[in-house]
């Protein structure tokens, strides 16, 4: 996808503060520090739209972001860092599932892994979760380039097996070489057009 335009909207912890708009939602999950806000950037190619930082566990709020006028990128907080306070972490689950569970204009969320770590068992709920209410996901092994090309694939085939998923639901990921963002466009078009043919309907 050609990017225009993408620009910050608002940060929300609850349905009441998230943006009024309808257009179509695509969220994005992982561990703290997996390369959320990373792969975003490198999505919509704006270096520092969306803030990094190498302290796991910033994003405590749900923030989203509007890209051509047209989608919605929502970045949901990170989950798993144990140095963030037991009150923030409490407050991040509930937060999570009511925009997952309540999102009407939510068309699927990406999951993102750390290619050199297991799924554990947040990644393992995640899935379950999804899967149960017909949310589509993707699975991205961010910082593939921290590995050859063939530990890349031995990780791969660990991870897909661990996740009982195919390899076609699981993309490789760098921000530094820009590896799988084709293809991930590629996945978030296909889910944008399947949308579009339902509101024609």
């Amino acid at each position: 996808m050609k990017i225009h335009s993408a620009e910050f909207v608002k940060s929300a912890a609850k349905a009441a503060h998230y943006p009024d708009y309808d257009y179509p939602e695509i969220a994005f999950a992982g561990r703290s520090n997996v390369g959320k806000s990373s792969l975003i950037n490198t999505l919509i190619q704006r270096k520092g739209l969306v803030k990094t930082s190498s302290r796991p566990g910033c994003t405590q709020l749900i923030n989203f972001f509007l890209v051509n006028e047209t989608l919605s990128f929502v970045d949901l907080p990170g989950y798993g860092y144990a140095k963030v306070s037991k009150k923030i972490r409490a407050q991040w689950q509930p937060m999570m599932d009511r925009y997952l569970s309540t999102r009407e204009s939510l068309l699927g969320l990406i999951l993102l892994i750390d290619i050199r770590r297991d799924p554990r068992k947040e990644e393992f709920e995640m899935a379950e979760w999804l899967e149960a209410r017909d949310i589509p996901y993707l699975v991205v092994l961010t910082k593939a380039d921290k590995l050859s090309r063939t530990k890349q694939a031995k990780r791969l085939n660990a991870i897909c097996s661990r996740l009982n998923r195919d390899k076609n639901g699981v993309i490789l990921f760098s921000a530094k070489t820009r590896q799988g963002r084709e293809v991930i466009w590629d996945e978030i078009n296909n889910l944008i057009d399947w949308y579009d043919r339902g509101e024609e309907e």
